[in-house]
């Protein structure tokens, strides 16, 4: 009359041995030499964009504070 209840989450537990498959995946396939060198080609171009845009973006973050030590004078100030 009682029956015996296990508790919903890890009742999968204990019946995980009973259902494991015996069938194993087919092996992955190879890759072949054109895509071995198209894959590094895509690598090769993705690091020389970052490190172009990297040597081209650095001017343009410097601070200008080497320009102003420079001793730059104002037009107005050179006369007297």
């Amino acid at each position: 009359m009682f029956r015996r209840r296990e508790s919903v989450p890890f009742s999968f537990v204990a019946d995980a041995d009973r259902f494991r498959s015996n069938v194993t995946p087919p092996p992955s396939a190879r890759a072949s030499v054109p895509e071995l060198l198209g894959r590094s080609l895509i690598g090769l171009t993705v690091v020389a964009g970052l490190v172009g845009s990297l040597l081209l973006g650095l001017p343009a973050l410097d601070s200008g504070q080497s320009a102003a030590s420079h001793g730059k004078q104002s037009e107005a100030s050179q006369g007297r």
